[in-house]
């Protein structure tokens, strides 16, 4: 079937010229429909999804999504020109909705390693960040998807597990001493966690349209919708069961089910569009979800007491380790045939370059923010909104007239 339209535009770019209608055919319209959608999605995940996800610190909900609003805006434009330059179009630079997708997907990395320094560094200073990270982003985007040919399709390696060290390695470089025992504002109240749970709940729901907005349109496409469905799903099961284990008198806590519950979204990515069946989708999801809980829980005091890594929203929990255990995954299903034409090792050698490419390019970027040029804030003055924003202070004299016993 071919269908004509005059006087639109689709949604992947102009039908309608000054010599007459663009004939499209209806797999094309359908695809172009498709695709849009799944930007959509995405981008409501940079925006909202990493934005609220951030918001349970008490006193910094202002700079979590502003911030995070400042840092993805910036950023998808200079990726839009970094990933560009890797994939030139007869020399010039198009774009189009696959490219503007990946820029998405390049301020992810940016916005994961923020979590990491997250209410310890100003705004000058992760800008600074995120025109190093992005670039070095780029670079190994090229070597492991045209160089390598490696498949990550939904980026376990190359964005989450990229994103989380290369910010780890910023906060290790970054280290306070004076925050070693903790700070005032370094925690939630319940309406900050309340917001954050907003952010869970968005990135939940549009975490299929990120593993699956790259993959080749029709099966496989579809393929890799099901195995993180189905990897969210069981992730969930896990994240909850290991919380109320772990966790005084069988209660859960929010930091597990904000966080812990993405990661079989995080894990499933590298092999999301191969052939793992449900069952191997689901026990990916299983162990993610059990991972990050316990970092959660045992393996984030110990970075901080004992290694010097203050991470603040546990990057570490939810992207770096099921980053780790997807390109893992994604080595195991490629060598038991589960991708035509992979190679396991092409797989193990992606997973090492971004690592390699993450903690060295974190640590030298981490050299760079700490100049005194860049304005960091002073340990007393961390994880709270009011050195770079205006904040109404609301008047208490208000809430003693009903509650005489809270005090504020």
């Amino acid at each position: 079937t071919k269908w004509t339209y005059p006087h639109i535009r689709s949604q992947c770019g102009a039908l309608a010229t000054k010599q007459g209608p663009v004939v499209v055919s209806a797999a094309e319209l359908t695809s172009s429909r498709l695709m849009s959608a799944v930007f959509q999605d995405v981008h409501v995940m940079i925006f909202i999804g990493f934005g609220f996800l951030m918001t349970f610190l008490k006193r910094y909900g202002f700079s979590s999504v502003g911030v995070n609003l400042l840092l993805a805006a910036f950023g998808l434009q200079w990726g839009l020109l970094m990933q560009g330059i890797w994939h030139l179009d007869d020399g010039k630079i198009k774009i189009n909705i696959f490219k503007i997708i990946n820029a998405d997907f390049s301020t992810a990395t940016v916005l994961i390693s923020f979590g990491a320094v997250l209410g310890k560094t100003s705004p000058l200073q992760l800008l600074i960040m995120t025109v190093l990270e992005i670039a070095i982003f780029s670079i190994n985007e090229h070597l492991v998807a045209n160089v390598l040919g490696a498949n990550d399709v939904g980026a376990s390696m190359i964005i989450h597990a990229y994103g989380a060290y290369f910010g780890l390695a910023v906060a290790r470089v970054l280290y306070r001493p004076g925050l070693r025992n903790g700070h005032e504002n370094d925690g939630s109240v319940y309406h900050s966690d309340l917001f954050a749970m907003i952010g869970t709940v968005f990135l939940w729901m549009f975490w299929p349209s990120f593993n699956s907005a790259i993959a080749d349109p029709g099966i496989t496409q579809l393929t890799a919708v099901i195995n993180t469905y189905l990897s969210l799903a069981a992730c969930v099961l896990s994240a909850y069961a290991i919380s109320s284990l772990v966790e005084h008198r069988g209660k859960l806590d929010m930091v597990h089910i904000q966080n812990a519950t993405l990661a079989g979204g995080v894990a499933v990515g590298t092999c999301a569009d191969m052939n793992i069946e449900p069952f191997g989708a689901m026990l990916i999801g299983l162990l993610a979800g059990t991972i990050s809980t316990l970092g959660f829980k045992f393996l984030t005091p110990i970075l901080a007491s004992n290694l010097g890594i203050q991470d603040t929203c546990g990057v570490h929990n939810l992207h770096g380790m099921p980053g780790i255990l997807g390109g893992l995954a994604g080595i195991v299903a490629v060598a038991l045939g589960k991708k035509e034409g992979g190679d396991a090792a092409m797989q193990a050698a992606a997973l090492a370059s971004s690592l390699g490419f993450a903690l060295v390019g974190g640590a030298i970027t981490g050299l760079i923010m700490k100049l005194p040029v860049w304005g960091q804030p002073p340990d007393q003055n961390c994880f709270d909104d009011s050195i770079y924003w205006e904040v109404r202070i609301p008047v208490p004299h208000e809430y003693y007239l009903h509650f005489p016993t809270v005090k504020y």
